[in-house]
């Protein structure tokens, strides 16, 4: 093997690259006084990792568009390519998604489920690319958000390539 095709290794962890997030996740009843306001941090999945290499190859995988909610408890694996129990009818459209946000190395996704969406004891989320099936980037458990009827939650999810 001839030395351009040798493999390099990284000289330190600050080369490694890696895919992390999190989403806060802010509640409210239908007056919009807050109920809760939480951080959580996410599992980026292997389905994930593979429609971001896609992207950066200029394939037609779409960008994410769509967060879903769900009341299971099942810990969240790499493996997972949807929610367990994803609440019907909840897969809902992103309202934006702001590259450079957090900051500069990250991307911002926000979507808020009102009144009637997504509604009863949450306990899981997930980040998608199509309005039904599609790729999930990421999931993430909770303890338990207890969403009435009349309440809406917004989840603005950060992913960070660091």
């Amino acid at each position: 093997m001839n030395e351009e095709n040798k493999a390099v290794e990284p000289a330190s962890v600050d080369e490694l690259v890696k895919v992390t997030g999190q989403l806060r996740i802010l509640h409210t009843d239908e007056h919009g006084n807050v109920k809760e306001d939480r951080t959580v941090k996410n599992l980026v999945v292997t389905t994930g990792k593979t429609h971001i290499a896609s992207r950066l190859a200029g394939t037609s995988s779409g960008v994410m568009s769509h967060m879903e909610v769900g009341t299971s408890s099942q810990a969240a694996v790499v493996g997972d390519t949807t929610l367990v129990a994803a609440v019907a009818g909840s897969r809902t459209a992103l309202g934006s998604i702001t590259a450079g946000v957090p900051t500069a190395n990250a991307v911002r996704h926000i979507c808020t489920f009102g009144a009637g969406v997504g509604t009863g004891a949450l306990t899981e989320a997930g980040l998608f690319n199509a309005s039904s099936a599609g790729s999930m980037l990421a999931r993430t458990l909770f303890s338990v958000i207890n969403k009435s009827a009349g309440d809406s939650i917004v989840i603005s999810w950060d992913l960070t390539i660091s």
